[in-house]
């Protein structure tokens, strides 16, 4: 089986955000496995039911966000050149990426302001989630993922830029999959080890390392479209 090379790429970029994601899903884990209800047995074998719920949640958000995305930017491109259209859209998500890097590494805050932006949404369906508090099953949990999902989140909407020229519906879903399941290693070690982590995200080095990483990603993605429009 050949994986798709845009669709490793989007893992990727999920698994090097992992920095962010401890920061904007940090609190959230936290409340989720510190109301869970005593259970007994081994406390991370007692989480792991409730942190797949939340996050297989949470990626189908991502998902339905970007079929969305794909089916915007299918039905737009017939008004275009679809090629040119797509490539397009590329160099936009490109920039987009460039731009999460910086703000990744810290060396950058830019992208805050679309997350604000992004808020106006997020406080008419953030009320939903409060209403599977407190988790006393993994149902309530996979209820708190499907709301939080749609967290105003700058790595997540630089990923649906990309979408928008990914060539519709479906792969526009596939594509937030993949980033979804690139950010599950960090936000399950997040339930489980969270102390620990969090002074591992904030050492500079590693914030660096990530951001200068997606930088690259948008830099490629740059040069491919530039290239097959020359």
């Amino acid at each position: 089986m050949v994986i798709d090379p845009l669709y490793l790429a989007a893992f990727l970029i999920g698994l090097t955000g992992g920095v962010h994601c401890f920061g904007m899903c940090g609190g959230i884990v936290g409340a989720l496995t510190l109301g869970l209800p005593p259970v007994p047995g081994h406390p991370l074998l007692a989480r792991l039911p409730y942190l797949l719920a939340y996050n297989l949640g949470r990626i189908a958000s991502y998902a339905t966000a970007g079929a969305l995305a794909g089916g915007v930017g299918a039905w737009a491109a017939h008004w275009v050149s679809v090629h040119r259209a797509q490539l397009g859209l590329q160099v936009l998500a490109g920039l987009f990426m460039i731009l999460l890097g910086l703000y990744l590494a810290g060396w950058w805050r830019g992208l805050s302001r679309l997350e604000q932006a992004g808020g106006v949404l997020w406080r008419r369906i953030e009320p939903l989630g409060r209403r599977f508090f407190p988790v006393r099953t993994p149902v309530r949990a996979l209820g708190i993922g499907l709301v939080w999902g749609w967290l105003p989140c700058g790595l997540v909407y630089s990923v649906l830029v990309w979408a928008v020229g990914a060539g519709g519906a479906l792969e526009g879903a596939l594509l937030l999959l993949s980033f979804g399941l690139g950010t599950l290693p960090a936000l399950l070690a997040l339930g489980t080890a969270a102390a620990a982590l969090a002074g591992f995200v904030r050492r500079p080095v590693v914030r660096w390392t990530a951001g200068a990483l997606v930088i690259l990603f948008g830099l490629y993605e740059i040069g491919l479209a530039v290239r097959m429009l020359g």
